[in-house]
């Protein structure tokens, strides 16, 4: 059975209200502010190719700025933030493009801000220097594998909203889909000590 969640953080607090008064461009603007680095870290740590993550980061944030007057805050927005960047990464890697309509990504403020802001400052891998033969290790995985090893492991997201995140549909997961990402995880952390001794 799922854990009770819980109790929004102050972060996550702000932006419902800015979201509750009308006020999504502030609400974008707030969430992006916050957790634009972390986002960006996790598409480059899949992609290994800072341009796939910058388009990948870009269409994220397009994607989140259009979507989120549908939003039905059923997850925080750091968990639908990771759902939608791991959705534009899969399809900039399937090489699915889609024509945007409406209004152009150059126009939205908040979204021009966070993607500037990742094209201008040194990756998180390379300023902590994380090179080390483990983190080799992980970049031969397959991008699902990689993807549950860095929500669980780098961003420490609970077993419910990695489930969520990874999920196929919008519907809440269940305790089974819960239990088998957890030991998904652990044969992964196996499979990784074995190749380490390999290597």
């Amino acid at each position: 059975m799922p854990t009770d969640p819980e109790p929004p953080s102050p972060l996550e607090v702000a932006i419902r209200s800015r979201f509750d008064a009308g006020d999504l461009d502030g609400a974008i603007a707030k969430a992006l502010e916050a957790y634009a680095d972390e986002l960006f870290g996790f598409l480059i740590g899949l992609a290994r190719d800072r341009t796939q993550a910058e388009d990948a980061f870009s269409a994220a944030c397009e994607r989140m700025w259009r979507g989120l007057a549908k939003f039905r805050w059923d997850s925080t927005f750091r968990v639908w933030a990771y759902r939608i960047a791991r959705n534009e990464f899969l399809r900039t890697t399937r090489a699915v493009t889609k024509a945007r309509k409406n209004t152009p990504i150059s126009e939205i403020a908040s979204v021009r801000a966070a993607v500037s802001k990742m094209r201008s400052t040194t990756p998180l891998h390379q300023r902590t220097e994380v090179k080390d033969r483990f983190a080799k290790l992980r970049e031969e995985l397959d991008p699902e594998d990689h993807m549950l090893l860095g929500l669980r492991i780098d961003r420490k997201l609970p077993w419910n909203d990695i489930a969520k995140v990874l999920a196929s549909s919008e519907d809440e997961p269940s305790a089974r889909e819960v239990a088998a990402l957890r030991k998904r995880f652990e044969r992964l952390k196996v499979k990784l000590r074995e190749l380490a001794k390999e290597a």
